[in-house]
């Protein structure tokens, strides 16, 4: 199994890092950093998260980060990370 990040995620990443290192560089490095731990840890179990409140099917999750909702789906043979956004914002299509 691996782990596909959408072109779609990676542009709402980069606008998120870029956002949290014009106060500190160091904290976007570590935010980062730990995303991609967590990101990781889904190939060991990847329905840890809840079934995601955004979308009906039962395969996407929404996997709760420092107050960042990460939406992904799951394959038989990939997890696909769909995007990223504030929870305090709303979703982004």
């Amino acid at each position: 199994m691996q782990i596909i990040r959408t072109t779609f995620y990676s542009k709402k990443l980069k606008e998120i890092l870029e956002y949290i290192a014009y106060d500190k560089l160091s904290a976007a490095k570590k935010f980062n950093k730990k995303l991609d731990e967590q990101i990781g840890g889904l190939l060991v179990f990847p329905h840890k998260y809840r079934k995601s409140k955004y979308f009906e099917a039962e395969n996407i999750r929404d996997m709760i980060f420092n107050g960042y909702t990460i939406i992904y789906e799951i394959f038989e043979d990939k997890i696909e990370i769909l995007t990223i956004f504030n929870q305090n914002l709303p979703l982004q299509k």
